[in-house]
């Protein structure tokens, strides 16, 4: 079952990391890693070619209240999000639960800071707002979101054709965590 989710007012914060909701003051970090070519594409959408796209999005998410802005604590930099978002697919429909879904600026990577957020994404579902899982998935070939799922305590569950927001359908490999096994 769709879990609900309201990221309004919520701040998570970790050794390194704030997690919390998007204001239009973090257009110019997000437009940043967004118009990257290669990183949208990992997610399944395209770069941003403009600002006003990044603000379309940008007013999205904050309408949403479901994708968390990450914030490096040591500059006050946006350098990635996490969205809480609905599962797709849906492996448990008698409980609460939902996916998360990240982005992370290229100039991050390497550095186990997307484990960090996750983490901390998974502790909020679980002890605050009670979910009994959670799912991520990455694409067949994007080896860095693979690894991510793997040190934040996934299972691979199944394997499902995704369309991507541009028409591509890429092969998706679909993880679940429960929240048993999640601490």
């Amino acid at each position: 079952m769709i879990a609900p989710v309201d990221i309004t007012g919520v701040r998570l914060e970790t050794e390194r990391l704030i997690l919390r909701p998007w204001t239009m003051d973090d257009l110019e970090d997000f437009y940043e890693y967004a118009s990257i070519e290669g990183l949208g594409q990992m997610a399944g959408w395209l770069p941003h070619k403009s600002i006003a796209d990044s603000k379309a999005i940008l007013d999205m998410f904050i309408r949403s209240r479901r994708v968390f802005a990450i914030e490096l604590k040591e500059t006050g930099k946006v350098i990635g999000s996490l969205g809480i978002e609905e599962p797709d697919p849906d492996p448990e429909p008698e409980m609460l639960g939902r996916e998360i879904g990240y982005v992370l600026h290229r100039d991050y990577w390497g550095r186990e800071l997307m484990p960090e957020a996750v983490k901390a994404a998974i502790c909020w579902c679980f002890d605050t707002l009670g979910y009994d899982f959670l799912t991520c998935s990455h694409f067949d070939w994007n080896s860095r979101s693979r690894r991510v799922i793997e040190k934040t305590g996934f299972r691979y569950f199944s394997t499902s054709p995704f369309t991507t927001q541009y028409g591509k359908v890429e092969t998706s490999m679909n993880y679940i965590l429960y929240k048993e096994d999640g601490r």
